[in-house]
């Protein structure tokens, strides 16, 4: 018998690849949709009743749904290990139980609704309440979709499929795009409720005939739970999905103290943290999908010599990419947020608010995905229980923190709480992995990483003082003038970033370049 696939496989540069591409795509089409979002409803009460109402639904749609969540990796691990001819079975099988239970849980849902947006928004005005559980109980039945679109992602990678788990979130955006531009004038916020259940549907539904030509199942009913697949599906899916459940709570804090804030403060975290996990999202995949198989093939104590080089190799990489555009959205915070969001109901004071919290996400971008680069190594280490602890420990002082900073700096401190969060845990994993592998590489990691702060904050302020001086030339406002300015401050900034590190002669930049440079001769 053969197992999944029967087909050769793709390459992990031509996997990567497809991956990116997919993501740069359907992430675009994620900032048009808060484009329009902002254009029509602006920082306000629909908006923030919106981000309430959405926290539940859009959590399991991430959780169980999403890219690399608990039931894609799940479904790939089993699958790609069983003979073809069980694939259909099982699939069948395991949609019926999940659909099942998670058909119960949106029941259920729709039911408590009211007391459910109480707990998560307990803050929030009586208007705003009333918004969010009406919102609530329509984006309910995302609870079942998400279990079946996460399941349905794993079944094509199993088969082989990449480009349409990648690019089907374009579906849901376009979904609440239309909703927001053509309906909101007449039915209102409710808009974006029915806009993301139609578009959560036609992933769901786009997934269908791929899976069914592929031989990997169609939409029927099966009860064979005793088959073996099914339990060991069981043994990964109830694990993976308690430690990826733990991002929950940390949104849960967020959203309640937003809750207790000015209303437009939810909204404004938001779109803020669209812009900022944008870069962040794409460049993560650059870095994340071909360093896991090597720090997991670099796993046993004979090669850690290599697994430190490696280590040290991509947190250098992260400096190099992360650090600049950190610097470069916290210093043109203000121009990019006018760019993205300021039309329509979104004015100067909302889009001050949102640049205010993109300013500190943009000073946390580094640490943001350096953590992530850390976690994937423990991974390959085979210790998942390190990074769940740590993630314990971060859900504490995520609400510590959240009470302190927005006691003294309103909606900028739950930024504040998040990359302070992230700069702990990153220190205390680098601790923990520095005592495993028996000592790091501590002054090939900090003199490159050292180098690339200072060239990175030099070129954030050189940034802000040629954006300030073109504000002085051309102070007429509108998109053309924001499109300028960023272009100009930028792109200069940029190229003194490039000549700053050239200096710094770091084996990471030749890495890059020999490899934008291979690519260019490959295309003539």
């Amino acid at each position: 018998m053969t197992a999944l696939p029967s087909k050769p496989q793709r390459s992990l540069v031509s996997i990567a690849t497809i991956v990116a591409v997919g993501s740069l795509i359907s992430k675009f089409a994620g900032l048009l949709r808060e484009t329009a979002i902002a254009a029509q409803f602006g920082a306000g009460a629909e908006v923030d009743a919106y981000n309430y109402a959405y926290l539940i639904p859009g959590f399991l749609f991430i959780l169980l749904g999403g890219i690399n969540g608990p039931f894609h990796s799940s479904i790939i691990s089993v699958l790609a290990k069983r003979p073809k001819e069980e694939a259909a079975q099982l699939v069948e099988t395991i949609n019926t139980l999940v659909g099942g239970l998670l058909l119960l849980l949106a029941a259920l849902m729709i039911v408590f609704a009211d007391p459910i947006i109480t707990i998560v928004a307990p803050g929030a005005p009586s208007e705003v309440h009333a918004i969010a559980v009406e919102q609530f109980r329509i984006m309910a039945p995302m609870g079942v979709l998400s279990g079946l679109i996460g399941i349905g992602f794993g079944t094509l990678n199993a088969s082989d499929q990449y480009w349409l788990p990648s690019i089907s979130p374009l579906l849901s955006s376009i979904t609440v795009i239309i909703g927001a531009v053509f309906f909101a004038d007449q039915f209102g916020p409710v808009v974006l409720a029915w806009g993301t259940l139609a578009g959560g549907f036609l992933q769901w539904f786009a997934q269908i005939p791929a899976a069914w030509k592929a031989g990997m199942g169609t939409p029927r009913l099966r009860f064979t739970f005793n088959h073996p697949g099914v339990r060991e599906l069981y043994k990964i899916m109830g694990p993976a999905t308690l430690s990826s459940g733990m991002l929950f709570f940390s949104l849960y804090i967020s959203i309640t103290f937003a809750s207790r804030l000015p209303v437009g403060a939810a909204s404004a975290l938001r779109f803020a943290q669209l812009l900022f996990l944008m870069p962040l999202g794409v460049i993560s995949n650059v870095i994340l999908v071909p360093y896991m198989p090597i720090f997991a093939k670099l796993a046993a104590p004979e090669n850690w010599t290599e697994l430190k080089d490696r280590v040290r190799q991509s947190l250098v990489l992260t400096s190099i990419t992360m650090m600049p555009i950190g610097a470069l959205m916290s210093a043109l915070a203000l121009p990019i947020v006018r760019l993205i969001y300021e039309r329509g109901k979104f004015d100067q004071e909302a889009s001050s608010l949102v640049a205010s919290l993109l300013l500190v996400y943009g000073i946390g971008m580094f640490f943001y995905l350096g953590r992530d680069v850390l976690v994937r190594v423990f991974y390959g280490l085979g210790d998942g229980q390190t990074p769940l602890k740590m993630t314990m420990l971060s859900l504490g002082l995520n609400a510590l923190f959240c009470f302190t900073f927005t006691e003294f700096f309103g909606a900028r401190g739950l930024a504040m709480a998040t990359v302070s969060v992230n700069i702990i845990s990153m220190s205390v994993l680098m601790g923990v992995l520095n005592h495993r592998l028996g000592g790091l590489p501590w002054r090939g990691i900090l003199t490159p990483i050292l180098g690339l702060a200072v060239s990175s904050i030099g070129t954030g302020f050189i940034a802000w003082f040629i954006a300030q001086g073109f504000e002085r030339i051309v102070p007429t406002d509108g998109f053309w003038t924001h499109v300028g300015e960023m272009v100009v401050a930028g792109s200069l900034a940029g190229l003194l970033f490039i000549v700053f590190i050239w200096q710094l002669k770091l084996p990471e930049m030749k890495l890059l370049t020999d490899r934008i440079m291979s690519k260019l001769k490959r295309q003539k």
